[in-house]
């Protein structure tokens, strides 16, 4: 403790425990958030990326499930600067499930209470900086 309250989290720390409260938030579909706004743009398109399971094409709804799956199995998360909104904190797992599969790129936010789901498709330069 310094005199300014409690330390610092480590970065270690402070990402195990963005981890488990994305999972969290993740898991509960009333604290999911879908939206793209001027200041907050959205590239989440679950409908364009299959599943390695089945060879279909991941719905909302599977596009989560799989999202708590990766981060529970200990995927690496990578906090990042979003420019939109400028400043704040988003965190991305890029994910390839399968050789024959091209790599997933997913972004999340820490909103009140909730996730807010950045980005879901195939990781492609063009999209990645969002």
């Amino acid at each position: 403790m310094n005199e300014f309250g409690p330390p610092a989290e480590d970065a270690a720390t402070r990402i195990a425990r963005v981890r488990r409260e994305l999972a969290l938030l993740a898991k509960r579909s009333e604290a999911r958030i879908v939206a793209t706004h001027r200041d907050r743009p959205c590239k989440w398109w679950p409908g364009t990326v299959k599943s390695a399971v089945s060879d279909m094409t991941f719905t909302e709804a599977g596009a989560w499930h799989f999202v708590v799956e990766r981060l529970e199995a200990g995927e690496v998360l990578e906090e990042v600067v979003l420019r939109k909104p400028p400043g704040k904190l988003g965190y991305v797992m890029k994910v390839r499930v399968d050789p024959a599969h091209e790599l997933i790129y997913i972004k999340l936010q820490l909103g009140a209470g909730k996730v807010i789901g950045r980005s879901f498709h195939y990781s492609q330069t063009d999209y990645d900086d969002d």
